[in-house]
Formats: structure tokens, C-alpha cells, sequence
């Protein structure tokens, strides 16, 4: 019952499913500029949440068909246009010439060597950068090259990293890392190189999930890094084992989850409480002219999106670890919660991104199935913000941890170990074991990560 209120969305949106892909030598690519700007303007007009912000988006716009005509060629390329039609508040809309790539994002599957790193500016020189390992994926070449969390790199194919070159040095299929150490913010090369390649690889997003005695209490863990809904019945069996295993708290790590499906936050959630079944979790605020159409509330459920049972804990606290890199659906997460459960996060801030997008391609009625053949570009536009039952949205500068733990690039520590100092510092709480300190380090600066080069980086998007 839970997407009945979208009946009437999913007569204009396509759901994305692999039946549907077609090859990029299936398409066409034959359009022209007017064709692809006259689709960006039609569904920006329709949809976008900051429409009202935008003047070349109101209705009553151009006089003529000709005042408009040349308003669409009044820009070189597509990515022109759409950008001149973004709002000033807008950091999250984009546009791709490549839907179908764009769908196997949503889908967790990139060309991936397995090597999920962050960049940090150079203390002493900044426009210099160096990327730190977060994690590794199972069964890619950088696991099998011996790449594990906390390596540093400062250089691609002997060529420094810097603010201008790492997405150009970073993008090919193949490259070869340069190695370093990070001490007392110095980074000093090793001179030992590791060579990395790139496949098609879809990443589960359940990365670690495992419980942790101490001092007689059964501390569920979860390092969650994407919410991607084809993994939603796997997220559910790990909580069937939480509940089996009877834990008494949980801690979900969302430190490197940038977001994803809105579904799979409210399938999380329910997972996570379950007393709240069928009450508000968040509400969805359009643009005055969709409003009526769309606008509504989603509830706490307890089936996931295929119709499984939820398997929920039943929590009245759970522990978030957070940093800059958590955002959109991992946000959506912690503002759903707070209203009714206690949300303690432990790391650093959170983005900042409380909007959600949809995909819309060139038909008249912007659906996948009447595609026009003749290009693949697709918009990702905000259409909607998320306000939880509280009222409460507009979180422009992220969540502020409640336990404050910056990671330390010279100890990072190893991933789901009691010892790492961001789930350590939950454990503390947790048992009560010592009153935290606030570490006061400083850290350069972290400019982006690994996921920073997939197109759906740091969305949120309806189904």
C-alpha cells in the first residue's frame, strides 16, 4: 500500500528496471540542441522545486513561439542552457547526456577499480591535494592489489594531484597510484607504486554488518553506504539477524553515504523503530503548481518495497556515525527519526542536502518507456523538499554531531573494529565505559571523494 499516493507520478515517470536498458549503439544520436533545450525548459517549467526563483521558468515567460524559439538557441549546448535555468540555492540538480548510465548508478553499478578514497588539500600547500583510502570493495582489483583503508596517495601516473588535474588524472580506466605516508601533516612519498583498473562492478551497499559484546550488552553494527533499493531485502535479512541475535542497541554508520532512493531511507527507518507503523515520517513539499498534485506524507511501514515484511527493532535510540560525506537519504534518515526516537551522531557534520530529484526524459509525458530515440540526455531535477513530522527541513548546513570525532588521516583504524575511534566513541557511550573527550585536532581540508565522479553523487531521488 505504501506507493499508492504515487499512482498519479507514475503515470509521467518511468520506474527503471534493467528489462529497459538499451545499448548506447541502440541510440541515436541525432538531435539538436533545440530539440534537447525545447525538453530541459518543458520539464523544468513542470517540475522544479525552485521554479518561482527562476523568472526564464514562469509561465507567462515569452509572448511568442518565435520570443521563445530563440530563447532556446540563445545557448551553445545543453549543459548551457540547463545551468542558466538552476536556481542560486541549487547545488543538486544536474543534467547527463548518458540516461543509461545514469540508471546503473541508481543501481549501484560504475566502472570501479574498488579503491573508495577521499581528497584532502595539502596543509602547506593547498592547491596540491593527496586522496586517503576509506574502504576497499570485495572482489575488485585494488583488493586484490593489497590496497586497504588509510593508504595515501599524492600522485596518478607520476603527476601530482591538485585541484586542477585529479578529475582528468582520476577518470581514466587505468591508472597507477604513487604512494605516501601522512605524519604531523607532512605527506612524504614511498616511491612504491600500485597500478589500478577499472570494471563494471555494482557495489553492495551493506558493507559490514556483525554484532559486538561488551560488558554484557549486544551492540548491533552496520556500515551502510548506499540506499539502493536493490539491495533492500538483503538490509531487511541483516536486521532478521540483529533480531535474532538479540541486540539492545544499534550503531549505523553513514560516515561515506551520500544518499540515494527515498524508499530505501523509509524502509531503514521503519527497520530501525517499527512502533511507529503507519505514522508520519516525513512530508514532501513541491512547487505551488504541483503541490496538489504530488505534495503528501510518507509513513513509517512495515513492508519493504517488494512486500517483505519489515523485520524492525523496536529502538528507542540509535547510534549515527556521521561526517561531511553523509548526505541526502542519510540526512532523511536522521531528521525522520528525531522527532520520535533519540538520534545521537558521532563523527562530524553532515552535507546539508534535504531536497529529492526524479528523472525525466525527452517525452511528451517525460517518461523512460516514450523516450525520444533520437539522444539519451536526461535532467535530475530537485522537485521536492523533505520536512519531518516536527516541521522541521531547510538543514542548509548539515546535522551537527552530537559527539563530536574528526577522523585522523595517520589513524584512521580498521572498519567495524571496537577500537576505531568513531564507533569507539559509540561503544563508550553506549556502556557508559568513560566520559567522552572531544579530540581537537585539525584536519585539512576534504574536498571530495571517489563517488564525487558517479552522476548521482550526493542525490536523493524519488522512485
Amino acid at each position: 500500500m505504501k506507493n499508492l499516493k504515487y499512482i498519479a507520478l507514475l503515470t509521467i515517470l518511468c520506474i527503471t528496471t534493467h528489462s529497459c536498458f538499451k545499448d548506447n549503439d541502440d541510440v541515436p544520436q541525432s538531435a539538436s540542441t533545440v530539440e534537447i533545450n525545447n525538453f530541459i525548459w518543458r520539464g523544468m517549467n513542470y517540475f522544479y522545486l525552485y521554479k518561482a526563483n527562476v523568472p526564464d521558468l514562469a509561465d507567462n515567460r515569452f509572448d511568442s513561439t518565435q520570443e521563445f524559439q530563440e530563447f532556446l538557441t540563445s545557448k551553445e549546448t545543453p549543459e548551457d542552457f540547463f545551468d542558466g535555468l538552476l536556481s542560486s540555492v541549487d547545488e543538486f540538480s544536474f543534467l547527463v547526456d548518458d540516461y543509461i548510465a545514469l540508471e546503473q548508478a541508481f543501481d549501484g553499478i560504475s566502472k570501479n577499480n574498488g579503491m573508495e578514497f577521499g581528497l584532502v588539500r595539502y596543509p602547506d600547500t593547498p592547491s596540491n591535494l593527496f586522496g586517503y583510502v576509506r574502504y576497499v570493495l570485495p572482489d575488485t582489483d585494488a583488493k586484490n592489489k593489497g590496497i586497504t583503508r588509510g593508504m595515501i596517495f599524492n600522485t596518478i601516473d607520476g603527476e601530482q594531484l591538485t585541484e586542477n588535474n585529479y578529475k582528468k588524472l582520476l577518470d581514466p580506466d587505468t591508472y597507477t597510484i604513487g604512494l605516501a605516508t601522512y605524519t604531523d601533516d607532512v605527506i612524504t612519498p614511498t616511491n612504491e607504486t600500485v597500478s589500478l583498473s577499472k570494471s563494471q562492478y555494482q557495489e553492495n551497499p551493506i558493507f559490514i554488518a556483525k554484532t559486538i559484546t561488551v560488558t554484557g550488552k549486544k551492540i548491533g553494527y552496520l556500515m551502510y553506504n548506499s540506499f539502493t533499493g536493490d539491495f533492500d531485502n538483503q538490509l531487511n535479512n541483516v536486521f532478521n539477524g540483529f533480531k535474532s541475535e538479540g541486540i539492545t542497541d544499534l550503531v549505523l554508520d553513514l560516515r561515506y553515504n551520500g544518499g540515494g532512493s527515498v524508499t530505501s531511507a523509509i524502509d531503514l527507518s521503519s527497520m530501525i523503530t517499527g512502533q511507529f507503523n503507519g505514522k508520519v515520517f516525513s512530508t514532501e513539499e513541491w512547487n505551488s503548481d504541483r503541490q496538489d498534485q504530488f505534495g503528501g506524507t510518507n509513513l513509517f511501514d512495515n513492508t519493504t518495497r517488494s512486500g517483505q515484511p519489515i523485520n524492525s527493532l523496536q529502538l528507542n535510540t540509535v547510534y549515527i556515525l556521521t561526517t561531511r560525506s553523509s548526505a541526502s537519504a542519510s540526512e532523511l534518515v536522521i531528521n525522520g527519526l528525531n522527532p520520535y526516537i533519540n538520534v545521537i551522531t558521532i563523527g562530524s557534520s553532515t552535507r546539508g542536502k534535504f531536497q529529492a530529484s526524479i528523472t525525466l526524459y525527452d517525452a511528451p509525458n517525460f517518461s523512460r518507456s516514450e523516450a525520444s530515440p533520437s539522444h539519451t540526455y536526461a535532467i535530475q531535477p530537485l522537485v521536492l523538499k523533505s520536512i519531518n513530522a516536527a516541521g522541521f527541513t531547510d538543514y542548509f548546513d548539515g546535522f551537527t554531531p552530537t559527539i563530536e570525532v574528526k577522523e585522523n588521516f595517520s589513524n584512521l583504524g580498521k572498519l567495524g573494529d571496537e577500537n576505531e575511534p568513531l564507533l569507539q566513541a559509540a561503544i563508550n557511550h553506549i556502556t557508559g565505559k568513560r566520559k567522552f573527550q572531544k579530540n581537537i585536532y585539525t584536519i585539512p581540508e576534504i574536498i571530495g571523494d571517489s563517488k564525487m565522479f558517479s552522476p548521482n553523487y550526493q542525490r536523493m531521488y524519488k522512485d
